[in-house]
Order: C-alpha cells, then structure tokens, then sequence
C-alpha cells in the first residue's frame, strides 16, 4: 500500500457495539426446559445472549423476542441471523402480538448493560448525559419532565415508592429549589444535587435509588411487568414455563405473588442467585433473582 493510501474504514456493527453480559445464563436456559420444536419468548432481547443459548441448544424451536428498543432489535438480527421473530414493542403487549399457545416464557428485566453503559441514553450515574431514561425514543415523557415539573409532593413520593428512599422528602426539595434557578437537564447535575442533600455515606446507595426509581417512573416498568406476566401465564401450555430474573424487591415480589396467586406450580422454593465466581466477574449479577414456575394441566373435577 502506498503511505500516501489511506488506510480502509473498518466497518463496526450494531452487534459489536451492543454489548451485554447475560445473568444467571445457564440457570434460566436449564429451568426454561427447552423442547424440540417448541415456541418460546424473550421478552427482553436486550444483547440477544439468552435467545443466542436457546438456538445454539435447540436449532428447530421457533423464538419470538420482544424490545422496546430499536437498538437492540437491530443488534440482535446482525447477530442472531434469520428464524426468529423481532417485535419493537413493550412486552406489556404480548397479547396485541401472539394469539399461539408457548412453551416457555423469559423476563431478564432492568437495564441492559448496553443502555448503562451508552451516556446519551441517560442511565447511568457514572457518565454524563441528557436526563432521558427511555427505555424507546417514541414514548414521550423522560426524566427531565418529570424532574423539572412534578411537585415536590409527587417527587417525594416517587423516590420513596419505587426507590424505596429514605431521604426522599429531602431530596425532592433540594430538586425544587435547585430548578427555581436552572432547568436540571444532565445526569450530572441531577447526581450533584441528590449528593448535597444527603448524608455523605449515602450517596451513591441514594443516587442509584433515585435513579432507578426514575427510570421505573418513565418506562412504567411495575405496571407493564404485572400485565406481561399475567399474560404471559395466560398464554402458556400445559406443562409450558415462565422463568423471570429481576434486580430489586419491588420486582420481585411482583414476580412472587403473581406466580403464586396464578397457581403455577413453583419450581423454585426460594430465588435462585448467582453464584460467588459469576458475582464476582459481574457485579450486576449479585442483585439477581431468577424465579420460575410451571402451569399443571387442568384437572377435570369428577361428574363434569
């Protein structure tokens, strides 16, 4: 090549960039209990790992993968190839989309580590970025609407519900000051602000609560799970099975009481956890808890 040649562009990829480390991985592909030629649904693409596992196992089964967002479908059929059915959409739709009987049904709910890692999307309390928080650019409220409108009554309230936050009164107040004098648009300035209302041991335990509490606030992600998994339960066969991994209380004990109130037989008695080496090697995985469950065929009631 000539020095004066320029060098060829390397062409990078959505799935290169898109980069997630899966939870609990082997456990819920062994608790799905994958049949040849079943049908099963990952509810939450993300970085495709799970579907990827599913396929590589069971070549023949036909997978249908839910994600609100665009990204991650378009990593995902770079990566994953043909024979699997992408749907941009809020698993809370599942019933707008499959009418079919499934054989099993996955959640591996929260933030992919794509979405924390990437600063524009507005996740991360490390980075500095935009107040977003969306899990989709079509829905239309974010963090910085919600930060810069609600009222410190509904801001406390917020933070205490779904970040389960001690100083949430604290922390709301500091917010309606601070945006008397400038809109609070970055994630930094946010973080800045949770920090001086706070004891100084607190801060980054507070600021992520705060953030998440947000982030569940702007994606109505308690709402959607509850619908999603009733319907997801609906929809099941007989012998077919939903196994969900979440990463908070609020989450879980959705998850426990719809399992059990939905009288699925619960395969397993206590959360399954990862163990100290994958902890270890992913710290995201240590707030992990994969709870799965099973529907029994109907029992015909004698004299019907």
């Amino acid at each position: 090549m000539s020095p004066c040649a320029s060098a060829p562009t390397m062409k990078i990829s959505m799935s290169d960039n898109f980069k997630h480390i899966p939870v609990l991985l082997q456990e819920s592909i062994a608790y799905l209990n994958i049949k040849d030629n079943g049908i099963y649904v990952d509810c939450t693409l993300g970085g495709g790992s799970h579907t990827e596992k599913i396929k590589s196992q069971k070549p023949k089964v036909k997978i249908i993968c839910f994600d609100l967002d665009q990204e991650a479908i378009r990593a995902a059929k770079e990566k994953l190839g043909e024979g699997t059915t992408y749907i941009n959409d809020n698993f809370a739709n599942i019933k707008k989309h499959i009418t079919e009987p499934i054989d099993g049904f996955l959640f591996d709910l929260g933030v992919s580590s794509h979405q924390i890692d990437t600063a524009t999307r507005g996740f991360s309390i490390r980075e500095d970025g935009p107040l977003d928080m969306r899990m989709s650019h079509s829905q239309k409220l974010t963090a910085k609407e919600i930060i810069n409108s609600y009222s410190h009554e509904a801001l406390t309230e917020l933070f205490f519900q779904f970040g389960q936050e001690r100083f949430s009164r604290r922390i709301a107040k500091r917010i309606t000051i601070e945006r008397e004098r400038e809109e609070i648009a970055t994630t930094s300035r946010l973080k800045e602000i949770i920090e001086n209302a706070i004891p100084t041991w607190k801060k980054r335990e507070t600021t992520t609560r705060i953030f998440q509490a947000l982030r569940i606030a702007v994606n109505n992600e308690l709402e959607s799970l509850q619908t999603a998994l009733l319907d997801a339960i609906e929809l099941l066969k007989p012998g077919g099975r939903i196994v969900v991994i979440s990463y908070h209380s609020l989450e879980d004990r959705i998850v426990k009481h719809t399992f059990k109130q939905s009288g699925l037989k619960i395969l397993t008695k206590k959360p399954v956890q990862a163990s100290e080496a994958e902890s270890s090697s992913n710290p995201r995985a240590k707030s992990g808890k994969l709870r799965a469950g099973e529907k029994e065929p109907r029992r015909l009631v004698a004299g019907s």
